[in-house]
Formats: C-alpha cells, structure tokens, sequence
C-alpha cells in the first residue's frame, strides 16, 4: 500500500544501549500485526537484531528499518545501536529522519546514552518523545526516572502517560492523561478502567501541567488558560503537536516493551503528535552551479532520493534512501549528483529487518532499498537531471581507536584487504591504512567493540581469521654530536679484490633527509665513486643504531680516503660508507625522538581533574583550557604517540563516556631517558622475534 507524504512518519529509536529500544520496536511491531510474534533480544529472534553477530553478542550494532501500519499511517522505525562505538549507525538514522523516541530506563532515568541522544537531537532540531521503560519490572521507579528528566529539561517536559501502582508498588496499568482515561492490561489486552481514586489528585496535577505547556505554544491559548477555560481535546492536540515541532514541549510518556503496556498509546502520539515528512525541517544542499540551496520535501516536485545507508552481504548489495521529492519507481534513471554519471535504479524493496518485500514505487518522504546498485556509494543524492543538487552529507565520527591488523595464517592479506574493502562500504565510521615504517596494516575505528566486531565478521562472511594488535610507533633516531669516522673495506679472493677507503664526518643536520656533501682534496677519492658512497649512506639511514629506526636530520660529509686503482669500485665504496656509518654513530650521542600528537579533550567539569591527571601519566603537557557552548571544558594538551593507544578506552571509562577527544600528529622530539629504554627493549625483543 503506498502512503501520502502527510500519512508517514519517519522516526529513530534513541537511547542508552540495554533500555529496551529493540524491545519497543518489537512491541510496535507485534501490537499493529506486522509480526504474529513477540520476538526477544534473549532469544536472538527480533526483527531488528538480525545480524548474527548481534544475536550472539545481544546488543544492537547496526541501525535496522521496521515499518509498521497504524491508524492510516506508515511509520518507519529505525532502531538504532545504543553503544558508543556505532554512533556512526545512529548519524545515518538521524540523517532522514523527522522525530526521535529518547528511550529511558524506569531503573536508571536520563543516562549518558539518553544524555548524547538529546544533544544529537538538539544539533538536528528533532522534534522529540521520552519514553521511559521497563516500568513494571522489580527495582524500577518511575517518579525518580521522572524527576531527572524534569530536573534536566524543566517545564519543556510534559507527562502525557503516568503508572498505575497496586498497593506493592508494581505497575499494573496506565493512565492517558490528555484523554483522561485508564487502562489495565490483562492476558496481553489493554482494558479500559476508572481512574483509581487515590490517583486522582496524581492525574488533575498532570493534567494542569499538561494544560500549562499548551497555553504556552500561543497568546490565545495563554489568555485563555489564565481566564480559567478549559481546552478541548482537539485544542489540546492542536498545541501540543505545535509545540512538539516548534521543540517547545516534549511528551513523556511510559510502557513495558515487553508486556505491551503504553504501546499503543507511544503509537497514538507518535501519530497525533510528531511531524510528517513535509512539516520537517527543509534540506540543504549544493546546485549544480555550486551555490547553496534548500530543498523542501514535495510530493509534487522532480524525483530526489538520499542513500543514507549501504548493506552488502552474501545476497546481495542494498542502497537505503529516503525520498526527498516526487516518487521513484524501479527502472527509473537518475543522476549521481557526486559522480555525475546516470543511474538506472534497480528493484525496490521496504525493508523488515533483514526481510525485503518488492514495491513498485517509493512515495515522497518514505523510506526503502534500492537493490543493486553498485556504483552508489552512502552519502550519495540521485536526483532528476533538470535538478541536480547534492544534499548534505552525513555527519559521521572520526576515527579514534587503532589497532594493528594480520591474518592468522600467513598468505591471507589479499582476503582481508577485500574483506575489510566490502564491509567499509556499510560502515563508513572505520579506515585502514598500510604504515609502511612499521610494516603493519592499521585499522583505525570508533572503539575496541567495534574492531572486535570487524574482525569476527571477517570470519564469519570472508572466512578468514584476523588478529589485532597494539601498532607499533614509528620512531626515528637522530644524533647530538659531531663525529668523525674511517670506513674501510678491503677483500681479496682470488682475481680483482674490493677495495673502499673513506673518512666521513657526521653531525647534526639542518634538514630532515639525509644532507650528504663532499669535501675531498687532491683526488683522495675520485669523483665517480661519491655516487657510491651517498647510495650506501642513503640504505643506512633506514636502520638506526639504537633501535633500528631510520635516522634523520643527518648530514654526513665525506672528507678523505683512498682507494686502488684496479680493486676499488663502487659497490666497495657503498660498502665503506655503511661500516663508517655503523661505526660513527654509537659514538655521536644518538637518541631516539617519538611522535609527539597535539590533542583536544572534550568533557564535562567534574571530570577535569581524573582526565589531567590521566594525562600527566602518560607524559602529557598541558597546554590550555578553554569552556565551550555546552558548559564543558577543552583540554589543549601534546602527548606521546606512543602513551594514546588505548586512550579512547580510558577515556570513556573515566569519564563514563561523556568524553570525546581529537588528536593529531605534530612533530617528533627526543624521547625521555626512561622511555628511551624501554622503546628500545621493545624494539629489539620484536626483532629477535621476526
């Protein structure tokens, strides 16, 4: 069935990871007979959790789409990860979506994942609903997770849902504040009962406070709450659902996921109250001329599509897109705004999860798959060629968490490169570079989870098994003091011999490559043998005399020597160069220098003094701190390469994952005594391993 544009609603499920959005989308499911049964998480069998890796780790990883069909309108659910290390999965949602839910937990209130959906909410001006769940599960308290909310976001909160408690305290119904109705739940049933009277006095306050947040979206309604009048129910929808899109009020409401209580109500309000796709917030994007335009969704308008997310597995590859404008039908050709090339759509499907269900078309504002499509890339806008536009992209993290990654069995690299190579095209939120210092392939992401699950996905769709390690850190060498240092090399086995005799001086050099000058007298060396003797030094410099990391800032002068008229040559002369050279350089003061990174610290108050500390730990100079918008601190400081390995771990452990950081590479300097040491042992112990 194709829906108009005013009849969809496009919403993303946000929430701390383990409060029950899976769950919910479940129940929304099972409740409107989309599903004839209630799948649990526990169980590995939701619609939304269908990975194999999600079913064995029993938690959301990727975003999931699950339309369901309620009171005349299609409402796209996306059910998003609720874990740190997949906020690029929730960038997607958040990306083509018109509203959220914030999923809150009874027994934990406003979390930190409750915390960051607000403020992706915030930066993308999303209208909203807070449900709190799990409200009638043992520990749960529904007025202390109330209260955080209210005490975070004050008089903008409106209870629009309350529990009914027995005399035990345990939730056993709900009351529908704005149509002054209760109901119970029983033998999975919701069953209409009178308002209890010990919570009458509960209901009229709600009710007052709900009255208020309406008289508030407008000067009429505001005269006449204060002149004492009552609103009807329709003046009540009319202003909350204004101020709901005007992001002036937001709904609370509760339920259990699981028993079904509250469901159908989230689904009245989700429909009553948030915004269809053409009252949403207007794209912006770029004209083929280069200029800045916005682009209202319009049913009306020239076909427009936005590919927010790609999933490519063993059966095949789909493009999910959002309808900005017009409709699309299969075999339909459009063009890739970022490659300028024409597109001939493939199928088109409505996604259930892992489930695809052929349609022939797309309406505007509808979310849906497009099968096939091997050159359209995440981020991409296929567009009609009378109106071509790139839509904003997605705003997706960067990379802060790396890990060295191998096979297992040596001769397997090729199938890992093509495996991380088909899995970057989903997952646009991790990178791998080849470190060709260190010799190692890095593979760079969001966090440890994250990698790990790369790595068993690797497995599992590849068939090939991957290690990770901690990357090592390229070091260089320099040297402190001028030298000067005889190379001599002479063989004699029968026929010519070999023959190459230089004095070289080392000393500290001005450039970072090897600066080689010739400063011979009376023929000592002949020219055509200098060649030969920078050759050798330009091999040595590779591998230092401490660790065997490449020397820089070196300038190497070649000030005397001899040679045979019959036995020297070049290939001597390289050779001379190189015994000078390692027999030089333990003698002018070397030290090993790291890479030092310039790093920006984001994170709330309270934490300053755990993450300084944390930071002089590992060597850390801090620089400066300077507030921001959001009342948080930025912490400037410079901090060895080799002391941020696991820093994204720790510091969302220390800072209970309200933390982010930056940190990019600046310079390299001479490594502290101590350290110096200990990179050393490290180095050779790998080398007498290899």
């Amino acid at each position: 069935m194709s829906y108009s544009a005013q009849n969809i609603r496009n919403i993303c499920l946000l929430g701390h990871g383990g409060n029950g959005k899976t769950s919910l989308a479940e129940s929304m499911l099972y409740l409107t007979g989309t599903i004839d049964r209630l799948g649990k998480i526990s169980d590995g069998n939701t619609v939304c959790d269908y990975d194999p890796e999600e079913t064995r780790r029993q938690f959301s990883i990727s975003a999931a789409v699950a339309p369901v069909e309620y009171k005349g309108c299609k409402i796209n659910i996306l059910d998003t990860p609720g874990y740190f290390d997949f906020s690029g999965e929730v960038m997607e949602s958040l990306r083509v979506t018109d509203a959220a839910i914030i999923v809150c937990s009874a027994k934990s209130g406003m979390s930190v994942g409750a915390e960051k959906a607000w403020k992706y909410c915030e930066a993308h001006k999303l209208p909203r609903i807070l449900y709190i769940s799990k409200t009638d599960e043992d520990n749960s308290d529904y007025n202390a997770a109330f209260e955080t909310l209210r005490e975070r976001f004050g008089k903008n909160i409106a209870p629009v849902v309350a529990p009914i408690w027995d005399e035990r305290k345990k939730v056993i119904g709900i009351i529908d504040v704005l149509n002054k109705r209760a109901y119970e739940f029983r033998k999975g049933s919701r069953v209409e009962i009178p308002i209890p009277e010990n919570k009458r006095s509960v209901f009229s306050d709600l009710y007052t406070t709900l009255a208020e947040s309406v008289a508030e979206t407008s000067e009429e309604f505001m005269e006449r709450y204060f002149a004492g009048e009552e609103f009807t129910y329709a003046e009540m929808i009319h202003g909350l659902r204004d101020g709901v899109k005007d992001l002036s009020i937001f709904p609370v409401v509760c339920g259990s996921a699981l028993s079904g209580l509250g469901t159908q109500m989230l689904l009245d309000n989700i429909v009553n109250l948030l915004p269809s796709p053409v009252e949403g917030r207007p794209e912006a994007g770029i004209d083929s001329h280069g200029e800045p335009i916005k682009f209202a969704v319009s049913p009306g308008a020239v076909p427009c599509a936005f590919v927010f997310k790609t999933l490519s597995d063993q059966y095949g590859k789909y493009s999910f897109v959002k309808v900005i404008s017009g409709s699309i039908t299969s075999d339909l050709t459009l063009v890739n705004s970022r490659t300028g090339s024409q597109e001939k759509l493939g199928r088109l499907y409505t996604m259930h999860g892992k489930k695809s269900e052929e349609v022939k078309e797309l309406a505007c504002g509808d979310i849906g798959a497009i099968g096939k499509m091997e050159k359209v890339k995440t981020g991409d806008t296929l567009c009609d060629t009378r109106k071509v536009v790139a839509l904003e992209g997605l705003e997706l993290p960067k990379p802060c968490y790396s890990m060295a990654i191998a096979p297992k069995v040596k001769g397997q690299d090729d199938k890992i490169a093509a495996g991380l190579t088909r899995l970057g095209e989903e997952d646009l939120t991790f990178s791998v570079s080849n470190n060709t210092e260190t010799h190692q392939v890095v593979l760079s992401g969001t966090g440890d989870i994250q990698l790990d699950v790369i790595v068993a996905r690797l497995k599992s769709r590849f068939g090939v098994e991957a290690e990770l390690s901690t990357p090592r850190v390229a070091y260089r060498e320099k040297i402190r003091k001028k030298v000067k240092v005889q190379g001599r090399h002479k063989k004699q086995s029968g026929g010519h011999g070999q023959f190459g005799d230089v004095w070289i001086e080392f000393e500290p050099g001005e450039q970072e490559e090897l600066e080689f000058c010739e400063n011979v007298f009376g023929g000592a060396v002949p020219k055509n043998f200098f060649p030969a003797v920078e050759k050798g030094l330009r091999e040595a410099v590779q591998h230092g005399v401490l660790a065997g990391y490449p020397v820089v800032h070196l300038k190497a002068t070649l000030v005397d020597g001899s040679y045979h008229p019959v036995d020297s040559s070049e290939m001597a002369f390289k050779t001379a160069a190189q015994l000078a050279y390692k027999a030089g350089l333990p003698n002018a003061s070397p030290v090993l220098l790291e890479p030092i990174g310039s790093l920006q610290v984001t994170i709330p108050d309270q934490y300053m003094g755990d993450v300084i500390g944390d930071l002089n730990k590992r060597r850390g100079r801090i620089l400066g701190m300077n507030p921001d918008r959001e009342d948080n601190q930025i912490v400037e400081a410079e901090v060895p390469m080799s002391e941020m390995s696991s820093y994204a771990i720790d510091l969302r452990s220390i800072t209970q994952s309200r933390g982010s950081f930056t940190y990019h590479f600046t310079r390299y300097e001479e490594v502290a005594p101590a350290a110096q040491e200990k990179a050393i042992a490290e180095a050779k112990a790998l080398q007498h391993a290899e």
